[in-house]
């Protein structure tokens, strides 16, 4: 039987959606929609105990921006970063000022993780 997620992480998962960030936003509406390389990619997918910014579940890629805060939570998201690595996920992490100033390069950078060349 497949595992159910706790009904609060739907919801917290469903309102990070909803007021997303300018740099999600870009970056989502490079990826959406199999946009990137055919990829279907989800956003604010509850994993576990957590959520992540991005997910294509057929790789098991997890793709997280960071913003300013990050600076200030660095050790709290390498405790987070590699429990979901011990799950088997790979993780990337791209700086939102990255995704502001370039969200194509942000998407190439994805496409090579998964060893695809991004169609521009």
């Amino acid at each position: 039987m497949p595992h159910r997620q706790h009904p609060k992480m739907t919801t917290n998962a469903r309102e990070l959606r909803a007021r997303q960030t300018k740099a999600e936003s870009l970056l989502w509406q490079l990826i959406r929609g199999r946009r990137l390389c055919g990829l279907k990619f989800r956003r604010q997918l509850p994993i576990d105990q957590h959520i992540a910014d991005f997910a294509c579940v057929e790789h098991r890629l997890i793709v997280e921006l960071d913003g300013d805060y990050h600076d200030f939570t660095y050790e709290q998201d390498r405790v987070r970063q590699d429990y979901l690595e011990a799950l088997g996920w790979r993780v990337i992490r791209f700086a939102n000022e990255d995704v502001l100033a370039n969200v194509e390069a942000v998407g190439v950078a994805i496409a090579r993780e998964l060893g695809m060349e991004a169609e521009n």
